[in-house]
C-alpha cells in the first residue's frame, strides 16, 4: 500500500510538494487556512482542505492521524509552524517534516520532536552557489551539516579514463555511488569502466573533500 501524504501550507514550497507527489501517483490531501488557495491546488491533489492547522479539532476532524507523512509546509508565520508541529507530534503522526525558514526556527523544530527539518530556500542558494562555482556541478544536495550529494558531469580531461586510474576515493576522499550514461543508471561501477564525457557522476562526500574535487572538476 502507498504512503498517504498531507502537506499543510499551499505556498510556494508546499503547492510544488503536494502537485509533485500526486503527479507521482501518491494520495496528497492539501490543507491551508485560505480558501483562495485551496481551490488553485483542489484539482491537482486527491483531497483539498480549508482548516487552521493550529487549531487541534479541526487536525482530528480532517483525520491528520491517518496519513503516514505530514509536510508543514508553512510560510512567514513561524509560530504557526511550530504549534502545529507540536500538535502533530502530540498525537503522534507517523512522521512529521518541517519546512524552516531560517536556523534558529530549524533548531526550535528538532528540539520539539519534528522527524526531519528542510531549508528550502537555503538549499536552492547553496545549489546555485555550486552551478556558479564550477559549470559540471548539475545538483547538489545537502545530507547534513557536514555531508553532501553531487551530480558532476564528467570533464575532457576524465574521458577515456577509469575509475581507478582517477582514483577518487584515495585522491579526495569522495566515493562515486553511481555513473548516469544517457538514460542508464550504473549504480554499482566498476574501479575499470571508463568514462566518456558525456557521462555523470553522482559522488558523496564531506563538504571539504568535495569542494576540492570540485575544484579540480572546474580546473579540469
Amino acid at each position: 500500500m502507498k504512503k498517504q501524504f498531507a502537506v499543510i501550507g499551499m505556498g510556494r514550497f508546499g503547492s510544488s510538494v503536494a502537485q509533485s507527489l500526486h503527479k507521482l501517483g501518491f494520495e496528497v490531501l492539501a490543507v491551508d487556512q485560505s480558501d483562495a488557495r485551496i481551490q488553485a491546488i483542489n484539482d491537482q491533489v486527491t483531497h483539498a482542505v480549508q482548516a487552521d492547522s493550529t487549531d487541534e479539532e479541526a487536525l482530528r476532524a480532517i483525520g491528520i492521524r491517518n496519513f503516514d507523512v505530514v509536510v508543514v509546509a508553512i510560510g512567514q508565520d513561524i509560530q504557526a509552524s511550530i504549534m502545529t508541529t507540536l500538535i502533530l507530534k502530540e498525537m503522534n503522526v507517523g512522521k512529521v517534516i518541517v519546512k524552516a525558514q531560517n536556523d534558529l526556527h530549524g533548531k526550535v523544530l528538532k528540539k520539539i520532536g519534528a522527524d526531519k527539518v528542510v531549508f528550502p530556500e537555503r538549499d536552492m542558494g547553496n545549489r546555485v552557489a555550486h552551478h556558479l562555482i564550477s559549470p559540471n556541478i548539475l545538483d547538489y544536495i545537502e545530507l547534513s551539516d557536514d555531508y553532501s550529494i553531487v551530480e558532476i558531469q564528467a570533464t575532457r580531461s576524465m574521458a577515456g579514463r577509469s575509475l581507478r586510474e582517477l582514483d577518487i576515493r584515495a585522491r579526495y576522499g569522495c566515493n562515486v555511488m553511481a555513473i548516469k550514461q544517457g538514460d542508464r543508471m550504473n549504480i554499482a561501477p566498476y574501479a575499470e569502466d571508463r568514462l566518456v564525457e558525456s557521462d555523470i557522476l553522482v559522488v558523496v562526500g564531506k563538504n571539504a573533500d568535495l569542494a576540492n574535487f570540485e575544484r579540480a572538476y572546474s580546473e579540469g
